[in-house]
C-alpha cells in the first residue's frame, strides 16, 4: 500500500503563505494522480488541488489564482503552495493518492491511501 508524509503546515496571518508537501514512493510518485483535500471542523471533506504524473492540474475554485500545485520528480514529492491565505481555508489538509494515472477525481472515492494530515491555521 501506498505511504503519504505531510509536512508544512501551521499558523499563519492572514495574507500570508504556507507550503504543504506530500511525499511518497518513487513508484507511487511515477503512476498516480496525487491530491490534496481538506476538512474543517464541522464540514465534510473537500477537494482542494490535484496533479497528474504529466503535471496537469485541477483546483477547486475557491483556491484559484492562490494555491499552486507542483511536483519534484527528484524527489517524489507534491508541494502545494498557498499564498493569500484567507481565515476560511484554516482546515486540516490531506495527501491523497488517486486511482488512476491521468484521470483526476473531484470526490474522495476517487482516491484509496490517505496521508495523516497537516493543520493549517489562518489567524485574521
Amino acid at each position: 500500500q501506498a505511504q503519504l508524509v505531510e509536512s508544512g503546515g501551521g499558523l499563519v496571518q492572514a495574507g500570508g503563505s504556507l507550503r504543504l508537501s506530500c511525499a511518497t514512493s518513487a513508484r507511487t510518485f511515477s503512476t498516480y494522480v496525487i491530491g490534496l483535500f481538506r476538512q474543517a471542523p464541522g464540514w465534510e471533506r473537500e477537494f482542494v488541488a490535484a496533479i497528474t504524473t504529466s503535471g496537469r492540474t485541477k483546483y477547486a475554485d475557491s483556491v484559484k489564482g492562490r494555491f499552486t500545485i507542483s511536483r519534484d520528480n527528484a524527489k517524489n514529492t507534491v508541494y502545494l503552495q498557498m499564498n493569500s491565505l484567507k481565515p476560511e481555508d484554516t482546515a486540516i489538509y490531506y495527501c491523497a493518492v488517486g486511482r488512476w494515472q491521468s484521470l483526476i477525481p473531484l470526490q474522495m472515492h476517487g482516491y484509496d491511501t490517505w496521508g495523516q494530515g497537516t493543520q493549517v491555521t489562518v489567524s485574521s
